[in-house]
């Protein structure tokens, strides 16, 4: 019996055709101030068919102690035990400009030895912001996309059932604090770029005239035109619309682990020569049964024989004249041969020689 080992890599190359095309700044930009807020709280989960927390879990108890207390019953953490209570945190993020009455996701995760909060319902619960203030009030039911089934040494968990979500679960008590458009503003750009942040601007002045200049790779300053004073959400509105091309770095991002290469089309190659040669080692195990002789004292033993044979394949030559891109060199690589794990080598040895004018990102 043989036994070869090989090693496979999975190569991806992906060339996106019109790089260039113009892109609105509504997906670029973002107003200074207007963000989302993380909310957070600490509740119980209930309902649980005796997958709760159990005695070790301490403040799961006096929890449920005190909230029956606060409804009119007198018992202590000590004498109670319950398995179908959870105690849980809730976590949920609220959007800009979110007012009152209105809903939002919420998520809760059990903090205690809880095994699933699987039909569990989350009991009133506050959400607070770092200021101490809460923004928006959690209940109802928890939607879990696992389970655990079974007991002692035969379980079976899939997914995570101790974390649950609930869709539209918190309703916002208090609006969200957003910036107010008045006056000057400014603008970041979601992904920091000195060009994009020049051609936002020049954008906003051929629409608006002199309205607005870039104040570094990230903001832009904005002053609000007379026409506008009465009606900055309308003005907003048509700088999200405007257009521009924004400038990006050629980059090139290599996953060794899985062998995939992601790259832009147009990444420029400085004249270069590749040679590149392949070896092969491979190691092969064969079982052989050694008998002794028909009146001889041994037994029988199974000797493993391993045999080394090495092939390296010739060298094979490359050569790329001035202005090719990456996406030639890909393809003339893969006309020669090369392997996925050959061209990310290539790539690594051709920015480390200085050849190729694009970040390399390896994750």
């Amino acid at each position: 019996m043989a036994r070869l080992l090989a090693i496979s890599v999975l190569l991806i190359s992906l060339v996106v055709e019109g790089a260039g095309a113009p892109t609105r700044l509504k997906e670029l930009i973002s107003l200074e101030g207007v963000r989302d807020n993380q909310l957070m709280g600490y509740g119980l989960v209930v309902g649980l068919n005796g997958t709760g927390d159990r005695r070790q879990t301490v403040f799961s108890a006096q929890s449920l102690t005190n909230l029956l207390e606060r409804m009119g019953l007198d018992v202590t953490a000590t004498s109670i035990q319950v398995k179908n209570t959870a105690a849980v945190m809730v976590t949920a993020t609220l959007p800009p400009y979110a007012q009152p009455g209105s809903r939002i996701d919420a998520t809760v995760a059990a903090i205690g030895d809880a095994s699933s909060v699987q039909g569990g319902i989350l009991l009133m619960t506050g959400l607070q912001a770092p200021d101490g203030q809460v923004y928006a009030i959690a209940q109802g039911p928890a939607v879990v996309g696992g389970y655990a089934a079974g007991g002692g040494g035969n379980t079976q968990v899939v997914n995570h059932p101790t974390v649950g979500r609930l869709p539209n679960g918190a309703i916002v008590e208090r609006p969200s604090p957003s910036a107010k458009i008045a006056g000057d503003f400014r603008l970041q750009l979601r992904q920091a770029d000195f060009t994009t942040a020049m051609r936002i601007a020049e954008a906003l002045n051929k629409r608006f005239g002199a309205v607005a200049h870039a104040e570094s790779a990230a903001l832009v300053a904005v002053e609000l035109p007379p026409d506008y004073q009465k009606r900055p959400t309308e003005f907003v509105a048509e700088i999200e619309r405007l257009t521009i091309e924004p400038d990006r770095p050629q980059r090139i991002v290599v996953n060794e682990r899985t062998g995939t290469i992601v790259m832009g089309k147009d990444v420029r190659i400085a004249p270069v020569a590749i040679m590149q040669g392949s070896l092969t080692v491979e190691v092969q195990t064969t079982m052989e049964v050694s008998q002794p002789n028909p009146m001889g004292t041994g037994t029988t033993q199974v000797v493993p024989q391993v045999s080394l044979g090495v092939k390296e394949a010739p060298a094979r030559n490359l050569v790329l004249k001035e202005g090719a891109t990456v996406e030639e060199l890909v393809r003339a690589l893969g006309a020669i041969g090369s392997t996925p794990r050959d061209i990310i080598a290539i790539l690594q040895s051709l920015k480390s020689a200085g050849s190729i004018d694009a970040e390399l990102e390896v994750i």
